[in-house]
């Protein structure tokens, strides 16, 4: 049986009591957060201060589909870790994913768009993730959904920049310095944003921490 329309009063629940206000620029995170680290902090005060949004959401995925469920821990966790990550009353860390009943990113952006039509969402990611987004389940739905902001990610950046989703929206890459109007660009618009390269990985992490799934890698 088909899984019944989410109510607005259901996702305002599950993004902490209230729905973003309309006009709301609203960057959204999505990954595993497997565990949530200091690199997914930085792209978001990064992206807070050069595209200018009001806040960033943390979309903690109940699995991604590209990635192997051993290893993976408790998604009550991952949330719970990633709050405490957060530390910014900008950043809001949600599983709101599950409560859409979505698996892939394209998914779940066409139904927050649709309910909330009137916020301006954009895409944030990290250049590992512009270099393999053309794996991903419908991917040019995404950059044809909403304004795409990538950051810089030791050492993927100068490959993700040749990828094929680079390539096949070339025509729509906005100059760095423009990185402010992003949020109200129509898409397709990307902008790449360079700064400090994190190195840190949630792989590496777990390398060094194999208590963290309660699973041997």
């Amino acid at each position: 049986m088909a899984r019944p329309p989410i109510l607005r009063r259901e996702l305002a629940a599950a993004l902490g009591g209230r729905l973003p206000p309309p006009g709301a620029r609203i960057g959204l995170l999505g990954g595993s957060f497997n565990p949530a680290h200091d690199a997914h902090l930085q792209i978001s005060h990064d992206a807070l201060l050069r595209l200018g949004l009001d806040q960033v959401w943390w979309l903690v995925s109940p699995q991604n589909p590209l990635k192997p469920a051993r290893g993976m821990a408790e998604m009550t966790r991952r949330i719970g870790a990633a709050r405490d990550q957060a530390r910014d009353p900008r950043i809001l860390v949600t599983g709101v994913e599950s409560l859409l009943g979505t698996h892939f990113s394209a998914e779940s952006l066409d139904r927050l768009h649709a309910l909330l039509p009137s916020v301006r969402f954009v895409w944030l990611m990290g250049a590992d993730n512009l270099l393999q987004i053309d794996r991903w389940q419908n991917w040019t739905q995404i950059f044809n959904r909403l304004p795409v902001a990538v950051f810089d990610r030791p050492p993927y950046s100068i490959k993700a920049l040749s990828s094929k989703a680079a390539r096949r929206f070339s025509a729509s890459r906005l100059a760095e310095r423009n990185a402010s109007v992003l949020a109200s660009s129509a898409p397709p618009a990307w902008v790449f944003i360079h700064g400090r390269k994190n190195p840190l990985s949630a792989t590496g992490i777990r390398a060094v921490r194999p208590d963290w799934s309660g699973q041997p890698n």
